[in-house]
């Protein structure tokens, strides 16, 4: 990821942007986030009516070596997409979005597993990219599960970059087992990952320019402390590494 990062920043850090310009908020419909069934026959059953499947990963999560399925769901009301007159996207699609996971079973319906609807935000900046790729964003790997959500502003900051999640099922739930953070400014081509593993307790921090393979490293270890919960960790572009620290 951050090779990829690097040649698209790469491209873009001398490209002339409009200057920095805070954005106002844009006064958004309430969400009334629906109950997803607790058992379906196929997948596409836990897609409430005026929402859609967005995106799904099929994996083993649970090492019974059935498998089982990540889904984003995204609604589709025509009232959540907002026309307005400042810098940035009109309309801006604000519908929100969804989080399940679903164990496949022995007779091949699934059981939700989980779900949540603060993980992947709800787009409302409009001089902000639609921090959820679908193409991207979710995959299933060696039994856990990553969300990945992207930050790139036309306007109000020269940063750019990522934040991915990785979750395992431990005693019962979805436990946040890893995090990695990428930053580039466009201005300066600075670079700064980070990579938490919260199994071993280890944080590693690189410090890096995108025109050289030159970093230097450092590495943290964090203090003992439960796993977070899926529903714990809210809002993934807000996300404070420090709350998900062992101490």
């Amino acid at each position: 990821m951050i090779l990829t990062w690097r040649a698209a920043a790469a491209a873009v850090i001398w490209m002339a942007l409009a200057t920095p310009v805070p954005a106002q908020e844009l006064t958004l419909p309430a969400v009334d986030y629906p109950t997803l069934p607790s058992k379906v026959v196929d997948v596409e059953q836990f897609v409430p009516d005026g929402w859609r499947l967005e995106a799904q990963a099929s994996g083993d999560l649970n090492k019974d070596v059935i498998e089982d399925r990540v889904l984003v769901l995204h609604e589709s009301d025509q009232a959540n997409v907002i026309e307005h007159d400042q810098l940035g996207e009109s309309p801006l699609d604000t519908n929100p979005r969804m989080l399940a996971v679903a164990f496949g079973g022995m007779d091949g319906g699934y059981k939700l597993a989980a779900a949540d609807h603060a993980l992947i935000p709800r787009w409302i900046n409009p001089v902000m990219e639609d921090p959820f790729d679908a193409e991207e964003g979710i995959a299933i790997d060696r039994g856990a599960f990553q969300v990945t959500l992207n930050r790139f502003f036309s306007a109000g900051s020269w940063e750019m970059g990522d934040s991915s999640f990785t979750f395992r099922w431990e005693d019962g739930g979805f436990k946040l087992i890893g995090y990695d953070w990428m930053s580039v400014r466009r201005n300066t081509g600075e670079l700064e990952t980070t990579s938490s593993d919260y199994l071993t307790g280890r944080v590693k921090l690189t410090h890096g320019r995108i025109d050289s393979d030159e970093e230097a490293v450092e590495w943290e270890r964090l203090k003992p402390a439960p796993l977070l919960r899926l529903d714990q960790v809210g809002d993934g572009l807000n996300f404070d590494r420090s709350r998900a620290e062992r101490r």
